[in-house]
């Protein structure tokens, strides 16, 4: 796919003790997670919050990003590698975890995903998920976070990506409010922590699908 790539690395930062992180990947030393979607819905923000938030958790990081031509609007993804030492390569191998938010990304992406990894998905834009032998999660992103924070910005990237921390726990749901709440995004804030707060909040068990169950 042509498009614009870029990216950042960042070392593990913070003092004092690691915040408690829960979930079905929480315990994995080394993690690698795609984003799959367009910029316009937005999944730059999406990687940029998790990758900053893995550092609170004393982590390193690498985070990259690639996107289609048509004024940022084309297919792309945002990946992010977060590790317990510092990470040497910062090109995704595979995946554990994937969030596809769009039909083309799911069947783009879901070759990468390791077989004991993690499908979270958008069940209203992705109609025919892939088969996948791990976990598979449909969850309709749009739909919920309207329901907290109304018609306008209603941050449907913010309320998947807390929706994804739930049930991983790549990060801690402490360091990613910490970092929502710290970070200059644009939108409006409150919606914003809004969908991230409902996203962290949902019960995994009421949206798994697939070989997973």
């Amino acid at each position: 796919m042509s498009g614009t790539k870029s990216g950042f690395s960042q070392p593990a930062i913070g003092g004092g003790p690691v915040p408690a992180r829960m979930g079905l990947l929480s315990a994995r030393n080394f993690l690698e997670v795609r984003f799959g979607g367009t910029a316009e819905q937005g999944i730059i923000v999406m990687g940029l919050v998790l990758a900053t938030a893995a550092t609170r958790d004393h982590r390193y990081v690498a985070q990259t990003q690639t996107h289609g031509l048509e004024e940022s609007g084309g297919p792309g993804h945002s990946d992010v590698i977060i590790s317990d030492e510092p990470v040497d390569y910062p090109e995704l191998l595979g995946a554990d975890l994937l969030v596809a938010l769009g039909q083309d990304s799911a069947d783009s992406h879901a070759p990468m995903l390791r077989p004991e990894g993690v499908l979270v998905y958008d069940s209203k834009e992705v109609t025919r998920p892939p088969a996948f032998d791990g976990h598979s999660y449909a969850v309709p992103f749009a739909r919920l976070a309207r329901e907290v924070a109304g018609k306008g910005e209603s941050s449907p990237a913010l309320l998947a990506l807390g929706v994804a921390v739930a049930i991983t726990g790549v990060v801690s749901a402490e360091s990613l409010q910490k970092t929502l709440h710290e970070l200059a995004l644009p939108g409006t804030k409150e919606a914003m922590l809004k969908a991230l707060t409902r996203g962290l909040a949902l019960d995994p068990g009421e949206w798994l699908r697939g070989p997973g169950c």
